[in-house]
C-alpha cells in the first residue's frame, strides 16, 4: 500500500507539473514578438484575411481564453492543427516521436557500455596512471559540448573516413513497408538485418555524439562508487575467500555500486532526449527535436506547444519509473 499511494502521489505531483508547463510555455510563446499568421499569408492580404485567420486559430481572444479552450482540446486528446503543416499536431508529433525514442535509446545504451568500461577499467586499476587516463578522457568528453562532438564525428567519419551516413534516418534505395514508425524495432523483429545496419548506419554518428558525455558523467560516478564499495567488509571477506580481483568488482562490488549510477542515468537521461534538439539538426534526422527547431521558425504555436507538453510528459514519466526502479532494487526502501 506505501508503493502504491507513492505512485499514485508522484502521479498528482506529474499532472501539476505538466498543467504549470503548460501555461509557462502557453503564455511564454504568446508574448514574444511576431505574428504566426503573417508566416501563413501571401503578399497583399487584406485585413478581412488576417482576421479570418486570426478567429479560424482562436488569436482573436484574450490569452486566458486562449488558454481554456486549448486545455479543454487537450483533455479530449485535440491538440489543435499546426499552423505551418496543417496537420493535427498530435498525428505530427506522435509520427516524429519514435524516431527521436530509438536515437536516445541507442545513444543511452552506448553511454552505458563505454561509461561502464571506463569505470570498470579505472577501478581495475586504480591509483594507476590508467585510472589518470581515465580521469581526462572523462574529463575532455564532458568539457566538449555534444553538437562539437557531432562536428567532430562528421569530420572523421563523414568526410576523411567516410564510413557513416551524415544524414537522414534511412536509405531511400531501401525496399520495405513499416507498419509503425519504429524503424529499428520493426525491423529487427521482422529479421531484415540489412535495415537494421542501414539504421544503425544513419544513426551511429549522431547517437554518439549524444552518448559521449553522459558516458563522461557514468564513469565518473560510478568509478568513485566502486573504490568506496572496495573497501567494505563483505568485499574483504570475497578477497579472503581467494576471489580475483576481476571477480571481487563485477561480483561484489559492482551490483551495490550501481545504484547511486542508476538514479543518474534515469535523470541524465531526459536531459539527453532534450539534446536531441540540436543534433537531429545537425544530422538532418527526422525526429521530434528537428521538427521543434522548424516549429519555432515558423511560429507555429500549436505544433509547439504539442512538442513542448510531450518532452514534459516523457522526463516526468522517467523520472517516475526511475524513482520506483530504485525502490525495487533497493532493499532498504522496498522494507521501509
Amino acid at each position: 500500500m506505501t508503493l502504491l499511494r507513492a505512485i499514485l502521489i508522484r502521479l498528482l505531483t506529474t499532472a501539476i507539473t505538466l498543467f504549470g508547463v503548460a501555461v509557462i510555455v502557453f503564455v511564454v510563446i504568446r508574448v514574444v514578438p511576431g505574428n504566426p499568421i503573417a508566416m501563413m499569408l501571401p503578399p497583399g492580404a487584406t485585413d478581412a484575411d488576417i482576421a479570418r485567420l486570426n478567429a479560424q486559430y482562436g488569436f482573436d481572444k484574450s490569452i486566458v481564453e486562449q488558454f481554456f479552450i486549448w486545455l479543454g482540446g487537450v483533455v479530449q486528446g485535440d491538440f489543435g492543427t499546426s499552423i505551418s503543416l496543417r496537420q493535427p499536431v498530435d498525428q505530427l508529433v506522435l509520427g516524429r516521436l519514435p524516431a527521436t525514442l530509438e536515437l536516445s535509446i541507442v545513444a543511452l545504451l552506448m553511454a552505458v557500455a563505454l561509461g561502464g568500461a571506463l569505470a570498470l577499467v579505472g577501478t581495475r586499476w586504480r591509483d594507476s596512471r590508467t585510472e589518470g587516463a581515465v580521469d581526462v578522457g572523462a574529463g575532455i568528453a564532458l568539457s566538449v559540448p555534444d553538437f562539437l562532438w557531432g562536428l567532430v564525428l562528421i569530420l572523421l567519419f563523414g568526410v576523411l573516413w567516410p564510413v557513416f551516413h551524415i544524414s537522414g534516418r534511412i536509405s531511400p534505395a531501401l525496399d520495405i513497408d513499416f507498419t509503425t514508425n519504429f524503424f529499428l524495432f520493426e525491423a529487427l523483429l521482422r529479421l531484415r538485418l540489412d535495415v537494421v545496419a542501414d539504421l544503425l548506419g544513419h544513426m551511429f554518428m549522431p547517437a554518439l555524439a549524444l552518448a559521449i558525455p553522459l558516458a563522461a558523467i557514468i564513469a565518473q560516478l560510478l568509478k568513485q562508487s566502486l573504490k568506496e564499495t572496495m573497501n567494505l567488509d563483505y568485499v574483504t571477506l570475497a578477497r579472503t575467500k581467494g576471489y580475483g580481483e576481476r571477480t571481487v568488482i563485477t561480483r561484489e562490488a559492482l551490483p551495490n555500486a550501481l545504484l547511486p549510477t542508476l538514479t543518474l542515468v534515469g535523470v541524465q537521461f531526459t536531459f539527453l532526449i532534450g539534446g536531441t534538439v540540436i543534433i537531429e539538426r545537425l544530422f538532418s534526422y527526422e525526429g521530434l527535436g528537428n521538427m521543434a527547431i522548424d516549429a519555432v521558425i515558423n511560429r507555429d504555436l500549436p505544433l509547439i506547444q504539442g512538442i513542448v507538453i510531450l518532452f514534459a510528459l516523457i522526463f516526468t514519466l522517467v523520472n517516475l519509473f526511475v524513482d520506483m526502479l530504485y525502490v525495487v532494487l533497493n532493499p532498504r526502501l522496498r522494507h521501509a
